[in-house]
């Protein structure tokens, strides 16, 4: 048992080394990149016919919003098509039919194509209305984003090129500010978008459609396959097999899309188990065909990280688990001294992460970068440690091929510190097993933090605390949430 335990927490280590190198070197990349200049597309000569896509499903608190954003697109209204994609059953009927109504009388041309049975959830609606779409583009937006009235103009130039198949732009978020739960995810989000998707577009290697804020080339979505829901995230599904088959894709940073980040712990947990656990339902379905083809070897190195990412969460919750047994093991048996010793070039993995998120935040935080890094860091850290059980499972579930339906991430309209989401008819939160779970181990790395004092082994109490207070704040949190909800 105690070689079984030695063996795992090592290998659950190397993988977060193995990862975080990965991110070093996008960092590098990132780096490097930055310095070339960037040519910038001819202007938009024609105007090709766009379908835009808005999928929705009760979605009464930000539907408004989201139509109102796509009327004033700057763009001729005999080349543009609206479709409401509504699988609604509440009173997003009514308001969409009447907002419709109103847009009309402009000369948009705007419909709304409404399934009874949702089958396929999301990318059945996107595929529905793919059969209709006049458009030979296809731009998608979820419904809590709020593109501006330039987003086509935009990125229409960038298809001059035929290879082109999408172009994705960087989120941007309307309530960053509003809460501490906000600001953390728009400092992971900016990372993601900054970071990951401009290094690995520089590097040559797959990029992905992020679900929405991008526009498709009809002719790619085609040729690719068509939507598919065998996966939560048909978004990274599609991406891939775009690129399998020869297709380009343009990530433009440069060019930002507000939209609204979830308020509480319970939405944010919902996205999360769909990003994560369709991040590894993706890579169980397409790595096999990436490894079979002839990109170069780096490509596949880094479409393994990118499909696996999630699963640093699996290892990190199995090193977590052991660490307190390996504070035993080593005060029991001081022939595996060295073995410890050796750990710490795991200290290269933390240094590693902390300058990726460091690079991300001078390009967003330009103004204050190191007092933002220092207050929002630490504590992203904590929580992303704290959420390790959740995605963890998440991506174990994708991983052994574990089927479970769609869940949407509630929203809120919820924009400044005024704005409340209590009475949210969607949120419907409960406390669940896995949240008590979270309880247990805040308690249990706490335990860990005594351990540590008792062996005389300070080694790990700063780690077992870190865990402690991140399954606490999630607990938290997540308590909260079930309580208002």
């Amino acid at each position: 048992m105690i070689l079984f335990i030695t063996i795992l927490y090592s290998l659950s280590l190397f993988y977060i080394f193995l990862f975080s190198l990965g991110q070093l070197h996008l960092t590098w990349v990132y780096v490097r990149n930055k310095k070339s200049k960037n040519v910038e597309p001819q202007k938009l000569r024609a105007y090709p016919m766009v379908t835009v896509q808005l999928p929705v499903f009760n979605e009464k608190y930000v539907i408004e919003r989201l139509l109102s954003a796509v009327s004033r697109f700057d763009y001729p209204k005999d080349k543009l098509e609206i479709q409401v994609l509504d699988d609604s059953t509440d009173e997003t009927i009514e308001l969409i039919e009447s907002k419709i109504k109103t847009l009309r009388t402009t000369g948009l041309d705007i419909g709304r194509i409404h399934r009874i049975d949702r089958k396929d959830f999301k990318a059945g609606a996107l595929a529905a209305g793919l059969q209709k779409a006049k458009g030979e583009f296809i731009a998608i937006f979820d419904s809590d984003f709020i593109p501006e009235p330039e987003f086509l103009l935009k990125t229409l130039p960038h298809f001059s090129n035929d290879k082109v198949g999408v172009v994705q732009t960087r989120w941007g978020h309307i309530n960053k500010n509003y809460s501490l739960l906000t600001q953390l995810q728009a400092f992971g989000l900016d990372a993601h978008f900054s970071i990951e998707q401009s290094a690995r577009k520089a590097s040559g290697s797959f990029i992905n459609f992020n679900g929405t804020c991008g526009v498709w080339r009809k002719a790619c979505i085609e040729d690719a396959g068509g939507w598919s829901a065998d996966t939560l995230t048909e978004d990274l599904d599609l991406s891939y097999r775009a690129q399998l088959k020869g297709w380009e894709f343009k990530y433009l940073e440069d060019v930002a899309t507000p939209g609204e980040l979830p308020v509480i712990m319970s939405a944010i947990k919902s996205q999360q188990y769909r990003w994560n656990k369709g991040a590894a339902e993706t890579a169980r379905k397409n790595f096999g065909n990436v490894l079979m083809s002839n990109l170069p070897i780096k490509n596949k190195i880094h479409a393994f990280f990118h499909l696996f990412n999630s699963s640093v969460f699996v290892f990190l919750l199995i090193a977590s688990v052991l660490s307190i047994p390996m504070l035993w093991i080593k005060s029991t048996h001081p022939e595996m001294g060295w073995l410890f010793r050796v750990g710490i070039i795991f200290l290269i993995g933390f240094f590693s992460i902390t300058l990726f998120y460091w690079i991300a935040t001078k390009q967003f935080y330009a103004d204050s970068p190191a007092k933002t890094f220092w207050s929002l860091y630490p504590r992203f850290l904590i929580v992303s440690m704290g959420l390790s059980l959740h995605n963890g499972l998440a991506v174990f579930e994708g991983l052994v091929g574990r089927k479970t339906p769609f869940i949407r991430t509630p929203k809120f309209n919820v924009t400044n510190k005024h704005d409340s989401w209590l009475g949210n008819s969607y949120v419907k939160s409960r406390i669940t097993f896995n949240v008590l779970l979270e309880a247990l181990l805040c308690i249990y790395f706490i335990f860990g933090i005594v351990v540590g004092i008792w062996l005389n082994d300070a080694g790990l109490i700063f780690f077992h605390g870190m865990l402690a207070l991140g399954f606490g704040s999630v607990f938290y949190y997540s308590l909260k949430a079930s309580l208002h909800g």
